[in-house]
């Protein structure tokens, strides 16, 4: 395994990826950012056999870092920093890189737009929750997410139950300066789906076309989890000057109970189908769907309201049992993805697992 490097964006869940690739004698190179480097050349510097320093993520199609990765005969391992911070399309046409995965169905995982997942939910004929493209037409309670007027990259949130009261709340985060009217105009007003929420994290392997789950868990988020563990009154006090937010900080691991497996197991087969009709060969390697277990009647549901086509961001999810039950021992997603890129090689199928 030392022909290959696994390389991947200093950042969401880098950690976790080299362990795996330590794990498999491959050897490891981070790509940090100046100024927030310490966790991967300090820290846990253990873990990279090797980094370049950038000023920003997006030189990631720079000419000179993509020689490095080709001298150090690098797989890339793309995760959300890759969408956030980098040029999708220079990604796909100006990185000669093999990425492990599909990396033309990362633009999928976008909410608005002419690729998003909307489109592959839709498809695969998944239950999610009810969006309104009208705020006139809301007739329940919705959640109304924004894109941020200083940080785009994250959203602002709010609730709604109708028309006037969606114009209220939005007057007021346009006042306060979270949000623009501008980027109202593209907010996604989805219905609210009152119940459990879990995700569910795959990994679908070409080699031996299988689909399993690696674990569950859900979000600890900021600062809509210290907002409920206040007394109601209180809530309903500091309502006027404190909105919820849902900025991603935590995970934790959570189990499911037998009986829903079947269930999202059959919305990941649908998932893995329709993406291969999309841009073949469809998804390669993780992805993840967050979804919220409705109580019913006559049975729970499961509302897929988010769709990620690559690493999910959660190390927890191997403190679950289902690696497990397929492996004997608990295997994290960066430790999966090494399984499956040596495999690869040792039956020369390194083409088959990247693009």
């Amino acid at each position: 395994m030392d022909k290959y490097t696994i390389a991947t964006l200093g950042g969401h869940s880098a950690l976790e990826i080299c362990l795996g690739a330590k794990k498999h004698d491959f050897k490891t190179l981070v790509i940090v950012a100046k100024r927030r480097d310490k966790t991967y050349t300090k820290y846990f510097k253990n873990l990279f056999d090797d980094y370049i320093s950038v000023n920003k993520f997006s030189e990631l199609t720079d000419q000179k870092v993509i020689e490095i990765l080709q001298k150090k005969q690098s797989i890339f391992i793309p995760h959300r920093y890759l969408q956030v911070y980098c040029d999708l399309d220079k990604f796909e046409k100006s990185f000669p890189i093999p990425t492990f995965g599909n990396k033309y169905l990362l633009k999928y995982e976008e909410r608005t737009g002419k690729y998003n997942q909307y489109l592959v939910l839709n498809k695969a004929d998944v239950l999610y929750p009810k969006h309104f493209k009208n705020p006139k037409d809301v007739d329940r309670l919705v959640l109304v997410k924004v894109n941020e007027a200083v940080r785009g990259y994250e959203r602002a949130f709010f609730f709604a139950k109708s028309f006037d009261e969606f114009k209220k709340k939005s007057k007021k985060m346009i006042e306060s300066g979270k949000i623009t009217k501008e980027n109202l105009q593209s907010a996604v007003i989805e219905e609210y789906i009152i119940g459990v929420q879990v995700n569910f994290n795959f990994f679908y392997s070409p080699l031996r076309m299988r689909l399993e789950l690696l674990g569950t868990d859900a979000r600890r988020q900021t600062n809509i989890d210290g907002y409920i563990r206040l007394p109601a009154f209180i809530q309903k006090q500091i309502d006027e000057f404190v909105s919820p937010s849902y900025i991603e900080t935590g995970h934790f691991a959570v189990t499911v109970k037998e009986s829903l497996l079947e269930t999202a197991f059959e919305i990941g087969e649908k998932i893995i189908k329709v993406s291969k009709s999309i841009l073949p060969p469809g998804i390669i390697g993780p992805f993840a769907i967050q979804c919220a277990i409705s109580a019913g009647p006559p049975k729970e549901r499961i509302y897929v309201y988010d769709l990620s086509i690559r690493m999910p961001g959660s190390p927890g999810t191997s403190f679950t049992p289902y690696s497990g039950y397929l492996f004997g021992k608990s295997v994290s997603f960066g430790e999966r993805i090494a399984m499956e890129i040596k495999d690869a090689a040792k039956e020369n199928k390194i083409s088959k697992i990247t693009t």
